[in-house]
């Protein structure tokens, strides 16, 4: 989202361009016309959805799923816009199998939406609508938000007998916390994934669930800061890689030594995700 903000706010999309009739689900009835026209009046973010709000009342959601993209392609030759560089654009660019939208905006700039295996979303709403939202309602807190503490975990964690991994990427808990983040930050909390969410409820893991909450919010800061990780497909709007997989402590690295103790990372699947995390390390 940091990538699109000064790209998009303020700017009018002149046109819209839809390859095929859905990604996910099929786009909303007239989503191209009720689009083109409209002024970005701001953007923001609520869990791992992409929010820009229109001058026409509505706002446009985009996931981007597993292997979605947005790719700015500027018209008006190369532009240095803080920590982002566009350079100027073909026309043979954004006509590929895979890209399925073209927004054009009213500077000559194109946003071109990736997704190889079409799992991401695309809606339009009312903005009144938002908390009530299909997608929206019932999102948990957000992890760098005031609201992310041990008390709050303590209370979302109680009776819970699903594994911490879990219940930390259950979205009604925690929104937008991902596999990666979640792998981290437990090992740096010395708290096993296998753990039942339950046992940290209590009193006297009061101080536990504060180190964890503030392991999770330094993970996700650290990982801003170095761009996201890149595994396989990710990217940047403008084509950069993330660097935070460079810090990684257990995550992918079954087998090898963790860096505390010296005995190998372990993977197991959980809920079909995989989980990386040192067994004795983590309790």
């Amino acid at each position: 989202m940091l990538g699109l903000k000064p790209v998009l706010e303020g700017r009018v999309i002149t046109q819209v361009v839809l390859r095929r009739a859905d990604l996910r689900f099929p786009f909303p009835p007239d989503f191209a016309v009720r689009l083109a026209g409209c002024r970005v009046t701001g953007l923001w973010r609520r869990a791992k959805y992409i929010l820009a709000g229109l001058d026409s009342g509505d706002v446009l959601l985009i996931h981007l799923g597993m292997t979605g993209r947005v790719t700015i392609l500027s018209g008006l030759g190369v532009r240095n816009l803080g920590e982002f560089y566009f350079e100027t654009a073909s026309d043979e660019q954004g006509a590929g199998p895979h890209d399925h939208v073209v927004l054009t905006l009213d500077d000559g700039t194109r946003l071109v939406y990736t997704d190889p295996r079409r799992f991401g979303i695309m809606d339009l709403f009312p903005e009144k609508a938002a908390a009530t939202h299909k997608l929206l309602g019932g999102i948990g807190v957000e992890p760098l938000g005031n609201s992310f503490d041990a008390a709050y975990l303590a209370e979302r964690f109680r009776g819970k007998s699903a594994p911490l991994k879990a219940a930390l990427l259950d979205q009604r808990i925690v929104a937008g916390l991902g596999n990666i983040y979640v792998c981290e930050a437990l090992h740096r909390a010395g708290l096993s994934p296998r753990r039942k969410a339950r046992t940290l409820a209590g009193p006297r893991a009061r101080q536990r669930l504060a180190a964890l909450a503030g392991h999770v919010r330094t993970v996700l800061q650290e990982a801003i800061a170095a761009g996201g990780s890149t595994l396989q497909d990710f990217a940047h709007t403008d084509g950069g890689r993330g660097a935070f997989q460079q810090r990684f402590l257990v995550y992918d690295r079954e087998g090898e030594p963790c860096f505390a103790c010296g005995n190998a990372i372990k993977r197991l699947v959980q809920a079909g995700r995989s989980t990386f995390y040192c067994s004795t390390c983590q309790r």
